[in-house]
Order: C-alpha cells, then sequence, then structure tokens
C-alpha cells in the first residue's frame, strides 16, 4: 500500500472527528508509539489546532526507550515481549503518568517485512486505549498486507479507539 491522497484524507477527517470529540469532553490525548514510528502522531499533528487537544506524545521503537520513557518493566518486556498486551498497558499507563492528559492510546507491534515468529506474525499489533480515572481497554489486531499498510491500519484503529472511548464518556474528574 503506498500513500496516497485519499489514504491521508481518511487520517486527517478521522483525526479531525477524534479533536471533536475530545474537545466536546474538555480532554487532552497523550500517544505511545512503537511500530507506527510517530505517525499517529502525525496524523493527529496535522489538524490545525490539534495543540489544544493533543498534550504529547511518545516514539519508543526500542525497548530500552519503552523502559526510560515510559517506565515499561524489564521484567515484562522479558517474559511477555514488547509485542504484548501486558507491554501495550504499561506503554499507555506509564504515557498518562509522564504527561497532563487524561486520555491515552498505546501501539506496538510487528509491520515487517520481518520479525514475526509463529506465536507473533507480521501484522501482529497490539492497542491499549485508557483514561486517568478508567480501566485499560486493549485489543490485539493482527492485520495483513506490507509494512505500510499494517501500520496504517494501526492508526486508524487507535484513533477509532479514541472514539470509542470517548463516545463512553459521561463525565471524567
Amino acid at each position: 500500500m503506498r500513500a496516497t491522497s485519499d489514504t491521508h484524507e481518511t487520517l486527517y477527517a478521522l483525526a479531525q472527528r477524534v479533536g471533536a470529540c475530545l474537545i466536546q469532553h474538555e480532554l487532552m490525548l497523550v500517544t505511545a508509539e512503537s511500530c507506527t514510528g510517530g505517525w499517529l502522531s502525525q496524523v493527529i499533528t496535522s489538524v490545525p489546532g490539534s495543540s489544544s487537544w493533543y498534550e504529547r506524545g511518545f516514539i519508543t521503537y526500542s525497548n530500552l526507550s519503552k523502559q526510560e520513557m515510559l517506565g515499561v518493566q524489564f521484567a515484562t518486556l522479558a517474559q511477555y515481549g514488547a509485542v504484548s498486551s501486558q507491554t501495550a498497558q504499561e506503554m499507555v499507563l506509564g504515557a498518562l503518568n509522564r504527561s497532563h492528559a487524561q486520555i491515552g492510546v498505546s501501539i506496538t507491534g510487528i509491520a515487517g517485512p520481518d520479525g514475526g515468529t509463529v506465536n507473533k506474525p507480521v501484522g501482529m499489533v497490539c492497542f491499549a486505549w485508557t483514561t486517568k480515572t478508567g480501566c485499560v481497554q486493549q485489543e490485539i489486531y493482527h492485520y495483513q498486507g506490507d509494512r505500510e499498510a499494517i501500520r496504517h491500519q494501526a492508526v486508524i484503529t487507535a484513533l477509532n479507539g479514541i472514539l470509542m472511548l470517548t463516545s463512553n464518556i459521561s463525565v471524567i474528574v
């Protein structure tokens, strides 16, 4: 999959919707990205005025950066690996704890073309979403396609997850 103007327009429109929901609920967002390498942050910051609802982003590609920047435990990485629900959860909680945001999302996965295993194939991406006062919601997806297609689908999933989470919020203190 090659990025096209339709791809960019779709992502931009989705990011605009996320921004509108966050503004409506007076929330700030933090992101923690690994396999998407900042693509989610780029899409969000392409929306004018996103500084009113996007607090910051962490790009933690290496295990060491996940530990240093987000507080992911060495034991979690050793036992479950960087691509796991457990790591995604620690990433999002660490991002929230190291920011002024009230809602967060994390993404960690294997975009390929290499790096996959039988248990964790190329295309496996783990997500976690949470609010400061809520429980962590997690999903694991198995995407098809090349590296760009997998990363693109992950950005869409992350944005849609934020929309789902904000649609269920009545009041966050």
